[in-house]
């Protein structure tokens, strides 16, 4: 578990290294600010996702192989706290593609494919339009970048009250921010994506 100076620290060298990049670029704080904090959700959807596949994947036989075991294991996620994520939505697979000019074209599509795989018992998508998609204009050096910043060790194994004070934090940093570049800033509620 992580002690508060520990958050504390970890939050203060996240941002300044989110920051720096985004002081590198041609972006203001608003146009940066929503793909960063959808890179926070997916790290901490991803988090999540593994740390319930275990429990998920040992009431799934062993003999089911290939696309039957996806399928199981997607039906296993229902009703857990964690969302089923599509092999191409997990941080660690866009973590490890290689640094090119449609990185950003795969995470709008990871985002997309959330948006799609999460639906009431109607087929309704609860989360359709809600998570960033404007990846593709960013410089794939600082997607890959960001990327790497929310990919450290100490996220990978973080619960949800960690990524909420974190996402938190930076809603509050690029409030600031937008401020002192004389935009406005919008607050998108964090309370459905932590809990």
């Amino acid at each position: 578990m992580i002690d508060y100076q520990e958050l504390k620290q970890l939050e203060d060298d996240l941002w300044e290294a989110a920051d720096q990049l985004r002081a590198n670029s041609k972006l203001t704080a608003t146009e940066y600010s929503m793909p960063v904090l959808g890179l926070i959700f997916l790290r901490h959807a991803t988090t999540r996702f593994y740390a319930l596949l275990v429990e998920v994947e040992a009431a799934i036989p062993a003999r089911a192989t290939g696309d039957v075991r996806e399928s199981l294991i997607k039906l296993g996620f229902s009703g857990k706290a964690a969302i089923y994520l599509p092999e191409q939505s997990r941080y660690d697979y866009l973590a490890g593609l290689p640094q090119s000019a449609t990185l950003g074209v795969n995470i709008r599509d990871a985002m997309v494919a959330i948006e799609d795989e999460v639906t009431d018992q109607h087929g309704n998508k609860l989360l359709a339009g809600a998570l960033p998609k404007d990846y593709v204009g960013f410089e794939p050096d600082l997607l890959a970048e960001l990327i790497k910043i929310f990919n450290s060790p100490v996220l990978a194994k973080a619960k949800g009250d960690v990524f909420g004070r974190i996402y938190e934090y930076f809603l509050n940093q690029f409030a600031m921010s937008g401020a002192q570049e004389g935009g406005e800033f919008f607050i998108m509620s964090s309370t459905k994506f932590w809990s």
